[in-house]
């Protein structure tokens, strides 16, 4: 099958060559630019899907390594045939797991399910994880334990508990799981699912054990079931203060009010406006407050400024 190549390093903007850090960065700065709840076009839904898709690529060294290889076909605009047998598993019996959530986004293109497979990854259209234990082995009376990582978004862990519909897939064919994500959920929370894990021979399964990630969202930096956003405010909102400052929340934009003379730094804390907690409750959102200053200013704003500064008193200690 022929498909159309697909530069990820030209749609996140980086060199070929780009470190690891750089991607994150050109990641993050077009997420937020394209974010559905920024960007409401159809030109940019379908631009967020692709910098998703870049991203996922380029973040992860196999499947960037795998990328690199294909071969002398890379030109954007060639149709490019890939080589038999896709991304490799990770040795004898290796298998993949694939996490299909559905959702009215959509899912990755052609040209990365043909190179990747059932991969998956950070897609707008779930969740993935990978396998890295080897099936088979153990006593014969059980089967082995397995253990995976399941990436999530943070709406995800923002509804929860929730239910999603798993597919396994390994050595001897497909299976759908549900997984119940419980209240509380947060980056490296760890769930078992007893009995879920690998086969032996006409034994019981072993368990299978979770560890949960919570995929970036470029809006907010997660701790616990905290989370931190910045918001960029002009010097004259910083010291006259606003009675309706946007912000984004996990449930969508509120207003706030910005107190007169904030200093930039500044963390305003919206409570329970963070992830859910266990039992009752959620965490917090705190609104971290960056002054920017303007680079250019037009005539006027010169003026006002030179007036301010021989009329102020105001000596920075």
């Amino acid at each position: 099958m022929s498909v159309q190549y697909k530069d990820y390093y030209e749609i996140l903007g980086v060199s070929r060559n780009a470190q690891e850090s750089e991607i994150k960065r050109a990641y993050r700065k077009l997420a937020k630019k394209y974010h559905p709840d920024v960007n409401k076009s159809a030109e940019g839904e379908k631009r967020y899907k692709e910098i998703n898709e870049a991203y996922e690529v380029l973040r992860d060294p196999k499947k960037r390594k795998l990328y690199d290889e294909l071969g002398p076909n890379w030109q954007n605009g060639q149709d490019f045939a890939p080589p038999g047998g896709g991304y490799g598993s990770y040795g004898p019996g290796g298998g993949r797991v694939h996490m299909d959530f559905g959702g009215d986004m959509g899912g990755f293109s052609d040209f990365f399910k043909t190179i990747f497979g059932n991969m998956g990854g950070m897609g707008m259209d779930g969740m993935s994880m990978e396998d890295d234990m080897f099936f088979g082995g153990g006593a014969p009376s059980r089967g082995q334990d397995q253990s995976v990582t399941l990436e999530i978004p943070l709406s995800d862990a923002a509804k929860a508990p929730i239910k999603r519909k798993m597919t396994l897939q390994g050595p001897r064919g497909r299976r759908t799981l549900e997984v119940n994500l419980p209240r509380g959920i947060a980056d490296g929370s760890k769930l078992t699912l007893k009995g879920q894990g690998g086969q032996s021979g006409g034994g019981p399964r072993g368990d299978l054990h979770i560890t949960v990630k919570l995929i970036e969202d470029p809006r907010f930096e997660v701790r616990g079931h905290d989370l931190t956003t910045t918001v960029k405010v002009t010097p004259w909102d910083a010291a006259l203060g606003m009675d309706a400052l946007a912000v984004s929340t996990l449930d969508g934009p509120v207003k706030i009010k910005l107190p007169p003379g904030t200093q930039s730094g500044r963390r305003l804390r919206l409570k329970g406006k963070g992830l859910p907690l266990r039992g009752s409750g959620n965490g917090d959102l705190y609104v971290k407050i960056e002054i920017v200053i303007p680079e250019k200013l037009t005539d006027r704003e010169r003026e006002l400024f030179e007036a301010l500064r021989e009329e102020s008193t105001f000596a920075p200690k």
